[in-house]
């Protein structure tokens, strides 16, 4: 008897009607069950064709763990690969990106390099292959950096610089931006002939993540500066991907007349207002010093998210004002807005810069209780800087002692800040052993270690802490202060002798100095982390970088506009009693934004009311 001849579709609609490729949508996710759909596929012949054979592929990288295994992803392979008529990556490529799609960077990395090995049968990988295998290594963590750079020698090899297509291009510059290499991100940048619109969005994350996680000033004003490239040399228009990453960097330098323009920008060119341009623009305000303006832009949104909210209470937190970031807390939960661990990491920040003990610690515990959110290290890190900074820290202390997970360096270094303001020498070296233990090379143990001997005059421990410092190469890292003055951003550190108004700057300096003797001014000499003459010491509180920027601002801007300044350090406390009379002697407002709050120094007093 002759055998039965079997019809077999190979277009998607023939197949979707075919009864084995029906079974493809009522299959369990199980191996079991999947293995008995590929014998069926390969008796009925289905498993010859490219269309078929890559559904299947698609449901075998979407099963569940335990992972399915090189062995069986190399069997649905292996039949059509080692066939001398199929000459295309479709299917490997199916298989390999689905797999790195769905999380199994291990599985999809050992198929690709299978699937290579069975050269000259297998096709070459092209530029379908290698956007999900990047994108997978970035995500997989700094261990796959070596990978990914592997699969961009691949690229090279295998399909050629000058064959490269803008997804590829997108994907090695989203690989290297993530894993923090923005200098190979840049230099990949720059030998594109012709940068489509992704491919510039792309390179501006990567400067906004790099700024975000180093606080690199250069990184925001290269921001900036690729911006302006893109608008004059460009022939795409900035969507709103752009000009978010535009607007973060504004908000992170305090380059407030640039967020400004980025906000007209959005208006006159009728781009979409949503919440995610809307929050980067509060968070601009915010961070620019214009609190107002964010408060006037969140009344206008008529939709608010979890994210809006989260963005506003933020600014009040930093702007010190905590009573109206709690309220809007409760306002956010009474209109029935769902919070999320940000929220609470927001809020308590509120409560500790405005010294709302009580109230940060009653949101603490709340935050289980009452709306199922575990605290996470974070929300500890709130607990014990609300703590430290109203002088309870034996309770900061045992927070970090009692949490149930291991406390990392951030809270120790938060309650050793605590005890340098406090002057609680015992436990401020009691938590130095332990940062010691978790980060032995970061330079900001040392320092605040320094700083704590320094206040209290023990020049010995000062000395060894220096010492120590040398000896193991790890340097202090130095004050810096951007003041923005008529659109243009300026840079000081401590001491600079850089600028081009060097001469005119130090004049002015010499009359601040002497107009705040007049007032009565005597500076805190104890700030100073050297054993030397008094005379000195004032020098070098003279020379601190935002006393620097305070004078340049003095001598070029407009009296009628507030000063802006932002510090990466935390303002020390004679530059904070000198602005103060500096804001009386010359009428002046100054805004300052330090490491973690901002100064609104207005008419002798501060903001902070002296809480920070």
């Amino acid at each position: 008897m002759r055998p039965r001849s079997i019809c077999i579709p190979t277009s998607p609609r023939g197949c979707q009607r075919h009864p084995t490729f029906l079974l493809l949508g009522r299959c369990p996710k199980t191996l079991s069950a999947f293995n008995q759909l590929h014998a069926h596929f390969i008796t009925t012949g289905l498993a010859r064709h490219t269309y078929p054979l890559s559904r299947l592929l698609l449901l075998f990288s979407s099963l569940p763990s335990p992972l399915p295994s090189l062995p069986h992803a190399t069997a649905l392979l292996c039949q059509p690969l080692l066939s001398s008529s199929y000459t295309s990556p479709f299917l490997p490529n199916t298989l390999v990106c689905s797999l790195a799609d769905v999380g199994r960077p291990h599985l999809a990395l050992s198929l690709y390099s299978r699937v290579l090995l069975l050269q000259p049968h297998s096709p070459k990988p092209n530029n379908h292959t290698f956007p999900s295998l990047l994108k997978a290594c970035a995500a997989a963590g700094p261990s796959w950096v070596p990978v990914g750079r592997a699969l961009h020698a691949h690229v090279i090899k295998f399909i050629g610089h000058d064959y490269v297509d803008h997804f590829v291009r997108a994907a090695l510059l989203s690989f290297y931006s993530r894993c923090g290499d923005v200098s190979s991100g840049r230099h990949l940048f720059d030998r594109i002939p012709n940068p489509d619109l992704p491919a510039w969005n792309c390179m501006l994350s990567a400067y906004a993540r790099c700024y975000s996680d180093s606080g690199d000033a250069d990184s925001g004003m290269q921001i900036l500066c690729l911006f302006r490239r893109l608008q004059l040399s460009s022939k795409f228009k900035p969507n709103e991907i752009t000009i978010v990453a535009m607007i973060g960097a504004c908000g992170d330098l305090g380059a407030l007349a640039q967020g400004i323009w980025a906000h007209a920008y959005i208006e006159l060119n009728h781009l979409t207002m949503n919440q995610v341009v809307a929050t980067a623009l509060i968070d601009m305000y915010a961070k620019c010093g214009r609190l107002d303006l964010a408060e006037q832009l969140f009344v206008r949104l008529s939709q608010k998210d979890v994210l809006c909210y989260n963005a506003m209470i933020r600014g009040l937190a930093t702007h010190g004002r905590g009573h109206q970031a709690v309220e809007l807390f409760h306002r956010m939960t009474t209109e029935g807005v769902g919070v999320d661990e940000v929220t609470f990491v927001v809020v308590m920040s509120a409560c500790a810069h405005a010294g709302l003990v009580d109230e940060g610690q009653r949101l603490f515990y709340k935050m289980q209780e009452d709306f199922g959110i575990k605290p996470q290290m974070e929300h500890y890190g709130c607990l014990v800087d609300l703590l430290g900074r109203s002088g309870q820290l034996e309770e900061a202390e045992q927070v970090i002692q009692s949490m149930p997970m291991k406390p990392n360096a951030i809270l120790y270094r938060s309650l050793l800040t605590a005890c340098g303001i406090h002057n609680n020498l015992e436990i401020g070296e009691r938590t130095v052993a332990q940062l010691m233990h978790l980060e032995p090379e970061h330079g900001g143990n040392y320092v605040l270690l320094s700083n704590m001997f320094a206040k209290i005059c023990r020049w010995d421990g000062v000395m060894q802490v220096r010492k120590v410092m040398k000896e193991k190469g790890i340097d202090k890292t130095p004050g810096s202060s951007l003041v923005e003055v008529e659109g243009s951003m300026h840079e000081f550190l401590m001491g600079d002798r850089t600028h081009p108004l060097l001469k005119e700057i130090y004049k002015m300096l010499d009359e601040i100095d002497r107009r705040l003797h007049e007032f009565g001014y005597m500076p805190r000499t104890k700030e100073v982390l050297f054993d030397v003459e008094e005379e000195d010491k004032e020098d070098a509180l003279s020379y601190h970088s935002e006393r620097l920027a305070i004078a340049f601002a003095l001598l070029i801007s407009d009296p009628s506009v507030p000063i802006r300044i932002m510090k990466n350090l935390r303002v020390c406390g004679d530059c904070h009693l000198s602005t103060k009379l500096i804001s009386g002697i010359y009428t002046r407002e100054i805004i300052v934004r330090d490491r973690s709050r901002f100064h609104h120094f207005r008419n002798w007093t501060c903001s902070c009311s002296d809480y920070w």
